[in-house]
């Protein structure tokens, strides 16, 4: 018996491997140093940093897998793993330098797995970082023939004195909401739920969604906002504090970003929420506090800036291709949000 007839076709990773190093290599910036292969990435920091703060984070893009394994779709959802990862250590004005990727399967099907890394390059080209190394492994009788599963891991350099960790925040600030792509990268369970208890399939198309069907509109990818954000940054806006909105909605992510005695008022009417979250609501006979605490409902990320930047902030996030909304105002209170469905 050999590791073949155990499941794992060692030939075939190799072939894998090979085939999208040059995927790995079209993502390389300056700092990447040593080869492709190795057992390691190597990355130089870069010059000009007084008192260099490397930052970390790690995601994974939540049940919308099992969308891409279904519509056997894979080419967004390595965008949405970049995403998760970049947008978080985004939020205290570090710069993504490199990413790394771990992905399992039952049995390698390098087609599948190459489109998936092939989207995991384009999120790293559309963040600036590089895509520095990453595992495959292949578990037979762990995963189901076609399923695979995917984790990221990225890090980013900020300037100590220039990290933005909310302290920053005062009273009569405003939180400027930019759009999300779309559901992005949280809440799929109850997505799949709604889909599948109400009977619909992937193709079928509501009219709500204008032209779009349920598959089209579930797997867009999530936007990235680092380099609008960093362009910001160098554009001296004066950012106060971030918040990447993910599992949980504005009420779980936005007060991570305030200090104990600040909350903010959030104005519901500042922003029209999108068609694929009225879709759901209407079809899942969601409740409003429910949407909330689940989705973005349209808000992907949030900068707070004194109120006298409000307008050029809008200005300068339209002009980089994103709406924005000046979405709430900061208080005195008790890092809560005001004014949320309950």
């Amino acid at each position: 018996m050999d590791y073949q007839q155990a499941g794992v076709d060692v030939v075939a990773g190799r072939a894998f491997v090979e085939n999208i190093k040059s995927l790995v290599l079209g993502t390389h910036r300056p700092g990447v140093l040593g080869g492709f292969g190795g057992f390691s990435g190597w990355f130089e920091l870069p010059a000009g940093y007084r008192q260099p703060v490397l930052v970390s984070g790690t995601d994974g893009v939540c049940t919308k897998l099992k969308i891409a394994q279904e519509l056997d779709d894979h080419g967004s959802i390595g965008i949405d793993l970049v995403a998760m990862c970049v947008n978080d250590i985004l939020t205290c004005g570090a710069e993504p330098l490199y990413f790394l990727d771990y992905l399992a399967t039952g049995k390698l099907n390098s087609t599948q797995l190459t489109q998936v890394v092939v989207g995991i390059a384009d999120g790293c080209r559309q963040a600036g970082c590089a895509l520095l190394g990453g595992e495959t492994a292949e578990m037979p009788g762990f995963y189901q023939a076609g399923e695979y599963d995917l984790a990221g891991f990225a890090v980013g350099i900020a300037e100590k004195s220039k990290l933005i960790d909310g302290t920053q925040i005062q009273v009569g600030d405003v939180a400027i909401g930019l759009a999300s792509s779309g559901i992005h990268s949280n809440g799929y369970s109850l997505v799949r739920k709604i889909i599948s208890a109400g009977g619909y399939r992937w193709e079928d198309t509501p009219s709500r969604l204008e032209g779009k069907n349920l598959g089209q509109v579930y797997l867009t990818p999530t936007q990235i906002y680092v380099k609008p954000i960093l362009a910001a940054i160098e554009q001296q806006l004066p950012i106060h504090g971030m918040a990447h909105i993910t599992g949980g909605g504005l009420p779980e992510n936005l007060p991570r970003c305030l200090s104990a005695d600040r909350s903010i008022e959030i104005d519901l009417h500042s922003w029209q929420i999108p068609p694929a979250f009225q879709w759901l609501a209407e079809a899942g006979n969601v409740a409003p506090v429910d949407m909330f605490n689940t989705f973005n409902m349209g808000i992907g990320y949030v900068v707070i800036v004194p109120a006298s930047a409000a307008n050029d902030s809008i200005a300068f996030f339209k002009s980089q291709q994103i709406a924005a909304y000046q979405i709430g105002k900061v208080v005195a209170g008790d890092r809560s949000l005001i004014g949320m469905p309950t």
